[in-house]
């Protein structure tokens, strides 16, 4: 007898020191398990007979129609989907063999929110210069939306006033945020782009336009797995010699480049 078992799982794993003791967190998520047999028993003692040479045995999978997290692979956790053949042998151990497949959620990472993934995102800052600066910095930051696409362009315009003592240099940065849940919380960021515009001297109010191109192979924003998160933000920032880097944070979701979501937007609002 022979069957394939196709799997979805997920889990989070990480030790940290408390004193002289080593924690352990560790938790799991099933997300489905199906099972195909491809050789079933025929004979009446329950047996199969496979005359000896190669053999080929067809199947298909229906995946689950839920919304899955696509495959992950993080710095404390893993999504994982494999497919696994199992041939069983009378007075034998099994013959195994097992193989990982990549799974991209066309669902996004929440339900299609049309809306939401539309609306521009704004941030506005303004920081007063201490010690080595005097004066202050105004940045207000805007992005057409907050929903992009694997391999699109993300424009991003910012407003700079420098009241400040010194020339300042805008820098942008789009940076992938990992959470791991199991009996507690562990963060992991990295910066996926990070560029630089031109400067801003002293008593000027400047308006400076960047795009970053999203990494065609990046992976799409998760929401939908309990024990694994990923999530994106753009920052931009002043780089000030001698000062306090002011900031703002603005959240992007990432969707897969086959989503949707790009008709969609052509087509909102509905007629």
């Amino acid at each position: 007898m022979a069957h394939l078992t196709a799997k979805g799982k997920a889990w989070a794993l990480w030790t940290e020191r408390r004193g002289q003791v080593t924690v352990t967190h560790y938790d799991k998520e099933k997300i489905f398990t199906l099972k195909n047999y491809i050789i079933q028993e025929q004979n009446g003692d329950g047996s199969y007979v496979v005359v000896p040479g190669i053999h080929e045995y067809p199947f298909t999978f229906q995946m689950p129609q839920k919304n899955m997290p696509s495959s992950f692979k993080g710095s404390f956790g893993k999504i994982v989907y494999t497919l696994e053949a199992k041939l069983s042998r009378s007075m034998r151990a099994p013959s195994k063999a097992k193989a990982k497949f990549t799974f991209l959620s066309l669902a996004g990472p929440v339900h299609p929110n049309i809306p939401q993934l539309m609306e521009p995102q704004i941030g506005k800052k303004k920081e007063k210069m201490k010690v080595f600066t005097s004066g202050n910095v105004t940045m207000n930051i805007r992005t057409e939306r907050m929903g992009y696409l694997q391999g699109e362009g993300l424009k991003v315009i910012a407003e700079i006033e420098n009241n400040s003592s010194r020339s300042i240099v805008p820098k942008f940065c789009l940076y992938q945020k990992q959470s791991f849940f199991a009996q507690g919380r562990r963060v992991h960021t990295h910066n996926i782009l990070k560029e630089a515009g031109e400067p801003v001297s002293v008593s000027t109010r400047q308006t400076v336009t960047k795009v970053l191109t999203i990494p065609h192979d990046v992976s799409p924003t998760i929401l939908n797995c309990k024990v694994v998160h990923v999530e994106y933000r753009l920052k931009v920032y002043v780089d000030i010699p001698l000062a306090k880097d002011p900031e703002i944070k603005l959240p992007v979701v990432v969707l897969p480049a086959d989503f949707t979501f790009g008709r969609m937007v052509q087509t909102w609002p509905p007629s």
